[in-house]
């Protein structure tokens, strides 16, 4: 039996991992490690609570004591756990600091100390920077531009600085952004979604014509668990759907889906050191087998309708302590580009 441990799998990208596991129906045993910080949810696991073959540990990837009481009976790790959202780590870069890069070191340190058989650590494509033409590969220098990116950049090294000096078995993907269920509202596509249904403003940094390389979580979370599976030691993986989009349009897409009314969105001073665009070369997973299976267009269609039935899922988060966060990051630019409009 697999004996499987998922940092961070109360999140967004890790719960949904969890449940792909599962649906594999492999004979494993999966430990869920998850801090529980704002972004972490227990609810999004809870279908698996009662399974034998599962078990949840609120815990944190720093603290080196209770990752000897776990690793033990570890196989193989897949490290989600970190701070990830950049408009919070302009303000609050310290915490991206602890979890992403004191975390994985610890993490790893440990890793190798218990001799864990693989070490996956899922990171990101903003590692790589902004690129106006063409596409980021694998062996393309670190760029990062946020303290969120800087973050996840030196614990990519940390991971790869492991495998050359100990030999600790490692593997790194960059996944470019992820959407789909389960995602908190703090970010782009749930954002826009949960305010279209509340009438809201749609608050769309400067003209809205940045550009993503966006991939539907689930196809995200099959090229990972492949990667864990085949994938060569020492060596990333990029992981794009190839599904370039820029915001605004996104943004409209959302509006149409949601049913909203068109006014709603609200171009505003956009946020510092912001990318203008990214894109990943994706060869190297592809030959290990990965396609992408969900269209962008599909992959929003689904995205929209799970948050119209599940408002007893993200409302409370938004009643939440996330108002105070929504205050700091967009009353005043909502509030200048309102009275902008006004003077048009």
């Amino acid at each position: 039996m697999e004996r499987i441990l998922v940092t961070g799998g109360a999140g967004f990208i890790g719960s949904n991992f969890v449940r792909l596991l599962f649906r594999r129906k492999r004979k494993m045993h999966i430990t869920v490690l998850d801090k529980l910080t704002y972004a972490g949810n227990a609810e999004n696991l809870s279908e698996f609570a009662k399974r034998r073959n599962f078990r949840f540990i609120k815990g944190d990837i720093c603290n080196g004591k209770i990752l000897d009481e776990i690793l033990p009976r570890i196989d193989i790790i897949y490290n989600f756990a970190a701070e990830t959202h950049v408009d919070r780590s302009i303000f609050e870069g310290g915490s991206f600091v602890r979890t992403d890069v004191v975390g994985t070191y610890t993490l790893l340190q440990r890793a190798l100390a218990h001799k864990v058989v693989r070490f996956v650590q899922v990171s990101t494509d903003e590692v790589y920077g902004s690129i106006q033409k063409g596409k980021f590969r694998e062996a393309d220098p670190l760029k990062p531009n946020s303290p969120y990116s800087a973050s996840k950049s030196g614990a990519d090294l940390l991971a790869r600085a492991f495998h050359v000096t100990y030999g600790l078995p490692v593997v790194i993907t960059r996944s470019s952004n992820n959407y789909g269920p389960y995602q908190h509202p703090e970010k782009f596509i749930p954002l826009f979604i949960t305010n279209a249904f509340e009438g809201k403003p749609l608050p769309l940094y400067g003209d809205g014509k940045n550009v993503r390389d966006w991939i539907y979580v689930d196809d995200n979370c099959r090229a990972i668990e492949l990667v864990g599976r085949r994938g060569r030691v020492g060596e990333v993986y990029n992981i794009g759907a190839g599904d370039e989009r820029r915001n605004i349009d996104i943004a409209k897409k959302i509006i149409t889906l949601a049913g909203a009314d068109e006014g709603l969105l609200t171009l505003i001073a956009d946020r510092p050191g912001h990318d203008r665009r990214y894109a990943l070369d994706s060869r190297k997973i592809k030959r290990l087998g990965w396609e992408r299976k969900v269209g962008f267009d599909e992959g929003l269609a689904r995205t929209v309708r799970w948050y119209k039935r599940n408002k007893d899922w993200w409302n409370p988060i938004k009643e939440g302590t996330f108002k105070n966060y929504y205050r700091k990051m967009y009353r005043e630019r909502i509030m200048k580009a309102s009275r902008g409009k006004g003077k048009s």
